[in-house]
């Protein structure tokens, strides 16, 4: 019997192996002050990283044909404090004052951020293996209302699929 690898890992750090793999996506745009509505094609590369204690995750969003907005997250679970954190940095040049933090429930995975311009919140929801949704939302600072900004269905791709990464 063979062992996983990150079988050494604690359950907090498997659960981000979910994110692994090559993933293609459709996505769906809400009209912000950053972007117009529409619809966009995005590809997710991501992997574990010094064995399995972190994942890193590219992304590249597409919008008539052109790339449209690119982030480098890096996921790392939090054992003394029991939450899974997120760094971003992004295209869009904002420099993090803190990460994402969150949890999971069941297959979703919820993560939030605040900063001067207000609160993000990213979900994650996985439909098996091979699949998963994705739904960002933000709160401007001095707002109580959550606006959608994209949201995804994303699927396993061959990483050979993925060019440019």
């Amino acid at each position: 019997m063979n062992a996983s690898p990150f079988s050494s890992l604690s359950d907090g750090h498997q659960r981000l192996q979910a994110l692994v793999g090559a993933w293609r996506g459709e996505e769906q745009v809400s009209e912000t002050q950053w972007a117009d509505a529409g619809t966009a094609t995005s590809e997710v590369q991501a992997e574990a990283q010094f064995g399995g204690l972190f994942v890193a995750q590219r992304y590249r969003q597409r919008r008539d044909g052109t790339v449209s907005f690119g982030a480098h997250n890096v996921f790392g679970f939090d054992q003394q404090n029991k939450v899974v954190t997120m760094h971003q940095f992004d295209s869009m040049g904002f420099v993090p004052t803190s990460p994402a933090t969150g949890t999971w429930n069941g297959n979703e995975l919820v993560l939030e951020r605040s900063s001067p311009r207000g609160a993000a919140r990213v979900t994650y929801g996985f439909d098996g293996t091979d699949t998963f949704r994705m739904k960002l939302h933000f709160k401007p600072a001095g707002s109580d209302s959550w606006q959608d900004m994209v949201s995804g269905l994303y699927r396993r791709v061959s990483p050979s699929t993925i060019n440019g990464f």
